[in-house]
């Protein structure tokens, strides 16, 4: 079979003997790449516990098929351009062969910090090259990577890099984002002090600012790399041995640590990367996502690596110096491809054309939308106004769990639908499943989202808790992986994610834990309880509203909501800051105790006509304070 999928029909093709014969199928796939020793078995596989083994028996190193393999024929080819901030910056370029010698040195100076293959290794940096760098010199001998994105708090730093026992953190004196300056090694400093199993903090200058340098621990990036040999061996991992770990927010106050292997996500990333953006040889792709995030692992790193692809890797934020910032990149450095997420779509155009059409934008090929829905009005600003009619819009639905694209038009052969997501790739088997557990067959059809059979890239664990992983993943839909999303399939098969449906609410395309912002804000010494749900967001698709229950009211309320948000920034980090702020008498709970987030989203939406019946709540006459409650605007 042909890696590449060049046709409608193909694509039929593809998905049906991707079904029929999964492991002939992904097989056929993983043939393309170098390996080390090859697999003795291409799957094997439950849901029940879950345990999942692609490629068993294979050794590999990733790092060789992002770098080596592309060395004789793409050694002089652009890997990355680097933009900055700063618009009046000049950018960086570094070619395959330089990124290869790049992740070698830094390999070695792991290596003589005594990093050694399982080990952890945690990257808090702003997106400059150095980061991709660290990552893929862990990767180059058999270390764990974990990136936590460079604007959550201390606090969350702390919890991330003790869950994991990271021995290593890589980080910079500061960082440049719009027109602030952000002390990233203060943060380090404060969420390791008393983390004595971190031996070593190695700090890339990119500010310029002060910082302090604890004598034994931490070292400059630049010191290290001066002395280091361009020459390091790849060291062969296990198929199954893990890539990194990635924190995302869950149902509990406490982040889950996503585990994703090597092989399997190897050969997922590039699958889909090369398939859905239908890449050619010598176009630059453009993905504004941080390396914090999923999407920067999986489609600012390792996918496009894996293809040869040529990347812009941008610094900065789509606002600053002004709204054009994005549009000023794609007419500079000429960009066919460009992928972002409909919260910066959607403020974007709140700003205006004047941003929009001072710019030659005649360079894309094709646009890509990611993390969160995109709804109709931005689709077609997006489709007739950056693309202008002529981009195919490639809308990817996936998750940090999933590794890669589960969902998604390929750019100009599938027929797309505004705020479709259109059809499941080959090796994707989805599964909608009503309220009692069974899969609802036939178009037409809305439920929850299921997959029933494994996929390359998918989570194996979360770190050092099987459990939490078989509960929040395998247990709502007993041998099936359950998303947490609702979703429709019309009657042409394509399907439409509809939201979440679990107690997690995607504000601006990044899953927020409501158990994780309530204890932040019930560390307050006047708040008694609180929940939170999403609402919809004008900008960030969902927002979010906390209802708060207070030990006595407060003479003046927005200084007590200040206060929560201070909280909330200083434990979490300002992405998790409530939108609105309600005080409330107290919250609609069951007899045993649920607290019913239905009947708080309905207030928060401004739909107070349709609660239901509340007579059987331990307290009915809550909700009627509520509702009038909110009735008042809230000021923030």
């Amino acid at each position: 079979m042909a890696v590449r999928i060049n046709s409608f029909e193909q694509y039929k093709e593809d998905y049906k003997l991707s079904v029929e014969n999964p492991e002939a199928f992904w097989a056929g796939v993983a043939d393309t790449f170098t390996w080390k020793k090859k697999w003795d078995k291409v799957l094997e596989w439950n849901f029940t516990e879950p345990k999942v083994e692609w490629f068993k028996g294979a050794q590999l190193n990733i790092t060789e098929n992002c770098l080596d393999r592309h060395l004789a024929t793409k050694g002089d080819a652009i890997a990355y351009v680097w933009e900055s901030n700063d618009v009046n910056e000049a950018n960086r370029t570094l070619t395959y062969k330089q990124l290869h010698e790049e992740v070698c040195k830094f390999a070695n100076v792991l290596k003589s910090n005594g990093v050694k293959k399982g080990d952890r290794v945690c990257m808090y940096m702003p997106m400059v090259p150095e980061l991709a760098i660290a990552c893929l010199a862990a990767a180059r001998i058999g270390a764990i990577h974990s990136v936590v994105f460079a604007g959550f708090s201390a606090q969350a730093l702390c919890d991330r890099i003790s869950d994991a026992k990271v021995e290593v953190v890589i980080t910079s004196d500061g960082n440049f984002r719009g027109n602030k300056d952000i002390p990233v090694k203060a943060i380090v400093d404060e969420a390791i002090k008393n983390l004595d199993f971190v031996r070593k903090s190695i700090v890339f200058k990119r500010t310029g600012g002060p910082v302090i340098m604890k004598e034994g621990r931490d070292i400059w990036w630049s010191d290290e790399m001066a002395t280091a040999s361009p020459v390091c061996e790849a060291t062969p991992v296990d198929a199954e041995d893990p890539l990194f770990i990635l924190y995302t927010s869950g149902s509990t106050g406490q982040p889950k640590g996503v585990v994703h292997t090597t092989a399997g996500y190897m050969v997922s990333t590039y699958y889909t990367f090369l398939n859905a953006f239908q890449y050619n040889e010598g176009e630059l792709y453009f993905c504004t996502a941080d390396i914090g995030w999923i999407t920067g692992h999986s489609y600012m790193m390792y996918g496009p690596l894996l293809a040869g692809a040529s990347s812009v890797m941008f610094e900065g934020v789509p606002t600053y110096p002004d709204a054009g910032r994005f549009w000023q990149i794609v007419e500079k450095l000429k960009v066919n491809i460009f992928y972002t997420a409909p919260t910066a779509i959607r403020a974007l155009e709140a700003f205006g054309l004047e941003f929009v059409n001072k710019y030659d934008l005649s360079s894309l090929r094709a646009l890509g939308s990611v993390g969160e829905p995109i709804n109709v009005e931005a689709w077609n600003w997006y489709n007739d106004y950056i693309g202008k009619g002529n981009c195919p819009i490639v809308d990817t639905y996936w998750q940090t769990e999933t590794g890669a694209f589960m969902i998604t038009p390929i750019a100009g052969i599938t027929p797309t639908k505004p705020a479709y997501a259109t059809l499941p790739l080959p090796g994707v088997q989805l599964a909608i499943m009503d309220a009692e557990g069974k899969e609802i067959l036939g178009n037409d059809v809305e439920g929850n989202l299921c997959v029933k059979f494994p996929w390359p890239s998918m989570i194996r664990t979360t770190y050092g808790d099987h459990e939490r992983c078989r509960q929040t993943y395998f247990s709502a839909y007993p041998g099936y992986y359950f998303t947490g999303d609702g979703c429709k399939r019309d009657e042409d098969g394509y399907y439409r994610i509809t939201g979440r449906v679990d107690d997690v609410i995607n504000v601006s395309g990044h899953r927020m834990g409501t158990a994780e912002v309530e204890n932040a804000i019930n560390e307050h010494k006047n708040v008694i309880e609180s929940a939170i749900v999403g609402y919809p967001h004008d900008i960030k698709g969902q927002g979010i509203y906390a209802y708060v229950i207070c030990d006595h009211v407060p003479e003046n309320a927005d200084v007590l909501r200040k206060e929560i948000l201070d909280i909330v920034t200083k434990i979490i980090g300002p992405i998790a800051k409530p939108d609105k702020i309600q005080i409330v008498p107290g919250l609609p709970k069951t007899r045993s105790g649920k607290i019913m987030r239905r009947i708080l989203r309905k207030v928060a939406e401004g739909d107070v006509s349709s609660l239901g019946d509340t007579s059987t709540l331990l307290d009915p006459s809550v909700v009627d304070a509520i509702v009038e409650g909110a009735l008042v605007p809230i000021k923030q």
